[in-house]
């Protein structure tokens, strides 16, 4: 399946988003950065989510995320789960799959947050400082 890159620009309450696929294959990339707590996080994060899925759907998938979000309310938290749980699925099945998390070190609720995150993954997940 052909999918689509997404380019979403970063508004107050929403992450800018780039997800694109390199033309021929099935090496998947996903930027978010900001701050993400749009009015309806499962409308914002729908396009997303399937995205992902779709390209992990590729036998030959591999997918690396970069995130450098500042601040996620609950319902945001929960679109990630989800995002990070399909990783999960494809890192079983042998897919390539990474995250790297970017944050400012005066942010310690963040580097918690990554850290919470990290607890439930066995796929590569880089938790790194700003400089």
């Amino acid at each position: 399946m052909i999918m689509t890159d997404i380019r979403l620009t970063a508004t107050q309450s929403s992450p800018a988003v780039i997800a694109t696929v390199t033309p021929g294959s099935h090496n998947g990339s996903l930027e978010m950065r900001g701050d993400s707590y749009p009015e309806n996080s499962f409308e914002f994060f729908t396009p997303v989510f399937k995205w992902v899925e779709s390209l992990l759907a590729e036998p030959d998938a591999t997918l690396k995320i970069e995130l450098h979000l500042l601040y996620l309310n609950t319902s945001s938290v929960k679109a990630m789960m989800d995002i990070f749980d399909l990783l999960e699925e494809a890192h079983e099945e042998g897919k390539k799959v990474s995250i790297a998390w970017y944050y400012d070190n005066d942010n310690e609720r963040i580097a918690e947050l990554a850290e919470e995150f990290k607890e439930d993954c066995s796929f590569p997940f880089a938790i790194n400082t700003l400089s």
